[in-house]
């Protein structure tokens, strides 16, 4: 009996194969059509209602600053607009806030120093209120493999984002400007965890332009920005001789979660040119280390993040 069962099985399965599964397929494609749609226009209404919040918070916040733009060049205008748009994404997605912006001088160039998380938008975040609410620009260090990407230079041109060298950075600074920079950089994105350590290496750039352009150095720390992107854990190893090798990151970025995101704006570090780019480079790690240790509860968890969102949790 089970012989004959194994012997004409195959014929069975090789007919299923040639004859059915192509239109049972298509027929379960049908099947599921209504309800993957019953399932897609919720999140269309929840789009359009997120859109209409995003307009009205604008306007409610913002129509002044925007009303005002259009009597400037366009590439103002189209900061404001920008920066509008983000600081409202970041106050409705993640209710973002900003701690400690009295710690900004308002009449002298600075340089930002902050922990890169796997999608910087923390730093979208913070520099389009900083525009918005005290009408400064802060310039931006990016990767370079960002500048290959087809319509990233209108972005670097109007935005002010560089690939940056000593050089530049310092002119930037000594032109009375605000220029921020992650030491980490990508590396840090891409292979930084929940344990938020500073993944700087060797690197002291960032001091060079200091102490060259002779300005204060302000850290900055995102409480919960590994929470709201991450990336994979498996595979690190792979992730990192691939990156070694190409130096561009391929290791994937998962998330966009709603948490809750806190700047945190340090005292500033004033300029002492008896420090060397080696000792200034540790007192920024350590001042940056210090509000890490203050404001994120370590490891950082996204379900705790989350509920940050309806109620603050001490450490």
């Amino acid at each position: 009996m089970f012989s004959i069962v194994y012997n004409v099985w195959p014929i069975i399965e090789e007919t299923i194969v040639e004859y059915i599964d192509v239109d049972f397929t298509l027929w379960l494609s049908w099947l599921l059509m209504p309800l993957l749609i019953t399932f897609l226009l919720p999140l269309v209404i929840v789009l359009l209602l997120y859109s209409t919040s995003i307009i009205l918070y604008i306007y409610k916040l913002h129509r002044v600053r925007l009303r005002n733009a259009y009597g400037t060049a366009w590439q103002n205008a189209a900061r404001y607009i920008v920066a509008a748009l983000w600081d409202a994404h970041g106050w409705i997605w993640h209710g973002y806030e900003i701690v400690g912006l009295e710690n900004i001088p308002q009449d002298k160039p600075v340089l930002f120093i902050y922990y890169h998380g796997a999608i910087p938008i923390d730093l979208y975040y913070f520099t389009s209120k900083v525009f918005l609410f005290n009408s400064k620009l802060v310039h931006t260090v990016a990767d370079r493999f960002l500048f290959n990407f087809p319509g990233f230079s209108i972005i670097s041109d109007v935005l002010k984002v560089i690939p940056g060298t000593v050089q530049t950075c310092s002119a930037i600074l000594k032109e009375g400007n605000m220029l921020s920079i992650s030491p980490g950089g990508v590396y840090e994105a891409q292979f930084g965890d929940s344990y938020y350590e500073l993944m700087w290496k060797k690197r002291m750039g960032f001091a060079k332009v200091a102490l060259d352009a002779k300005v204060s150095i302000i850290p900055l720390f995102t409480r919960n920005i590994r929470e709201a992107f991450r990336t994979v854990s498996w595979g690190r190893r792979m992730w990192l001789r691939i990156y070694t090798w190409i130096k561009f990151p391929l290791a994937p970025v998962y998330g966009g979660f709603p948490v809750k995101l806190v700047t945190y704006v340090g005292k500033p570090i004033p300029y002492d040119g008896n420090l060397t780019p080696e000792e200034l480079q540790l007192k920024v790690a350590n001042a940056l280390r210090k509000l890490i240790k203050e404001h994120q509860i370590i490891p950082g968890n996204i379900t705790r993040a989350l509920i940050e969102r309806i109620r603050n949790i001490e450490r």
